[in-house]
C-alpha cells in the first residue's frame, strides 16, 4: 500500500492510480469525457485537466519523406519547427551511401520496417519522382500527400522551396488542430 499524508488527509496513492487508469481506459474505448464523468462520479473538467497533464501529442501525426533533395538541412529545420513527427529527407549522395552500406536482404528489411513505421502516421508528405510516388501511394494509400519533383529515375538533387513546404505542412496539420478533444 502506498499511503501519502497531506496535512490531516491520508491519501491512498494506489487507489488514485487505479482511478486514473479506469478513466483512461474508458476514454480509450471511446467514451466521451462527459460519459466517463457520469459513470465515475468525477467532474468532466477534472477529466479534461487530467488528459492535459499527460498529453504528449495533440492533433494528427505527420511524416515527411523525400529524396533526392539539395537542401535537406533547411527543409528538416522547417519540418521540425512545423511539428512534423517523423522526418526522412536525403540527398542523392545520402541515398547512395545508405544503399551501398547494406546487403540486399538488409535493405529490403529496412524498407519494410520503414513502411511499417510510417504507416502509423495520419498523414505522410512524400517528395520524390513520379514512379516513387505511385509506389508509395499504392502501399500507404490516401494518407499520402505527394509532391512530384521529376520523372524517374532522378539522380540529381532537387531544391525545394522551404516556404512552400512550410505552407503544405500547415495545410496538412490544420484540420486536426481544429478537432475537439472531447
Amino acid at each position: 500500500m502506498n499511503i501519502v499524508r497531506l496535512g490531516n488527509k491520508v491519501i491512498d496513492a494506489e487507489r488514485l492510480h487505479l482511478a486514473v487508469d479506469q478513466i483512461l481506459q474508458m476514454r480509450q474505448k471511446g467514451f466521451s469525457q462527459q460519459e466517463v464523468a457520469d459513470r465515475t462520479g468525477i467532474d468532466r473538467t477534472f477529466i479534461s485537466r487530467l488528459e492535459s497533464l499527460g498529453e504528449i501529442h495533440k492533433g494528427a501525426r505527420t511524416a515527411l519523406i523525400g529524396f533526392p533533395l539539395a537542401n535537406v538541412r533547411e527543409l528538416t529545420e522547417v519540418a521540425r519547427a512545423a511539428g512534423v513527427d517523423f522526418i526522412l529527407l536525403m540527398s542523392e549522395a545520402d541515398r547512395q551511401h545508405f544503399m551501398e552500406d547494406m546487403k540486399s536482404a538488409d535493405l529490403i528489411n529496412q524498407f519494410m520496417s520503414l513502411i511499417a513505421q510510417v504507416k502509423e502516421y495520419d498523414s505522410i508528405i512524400f517528395i520524390g519522382s513520379d514512379m516513387r510516388i505511385r509506389t508509395i501511394e499504392a502501399i500507404l494509400g490516401p494518407k499520402v500527400i505527394s509532391w512530384e519533383i521529376g520523372i524517374s529515375p532522378l539522380t540529381e538533387d532537387r531544391w525545394i522551396n522551404p516556404e512552400q513546404l512550410k505552407q503544405l505542412i500547415q495545410q496538412v496539420k490544420m484540420p486536426s488542430d481544429r478537432s475537439s478533444s472531447q
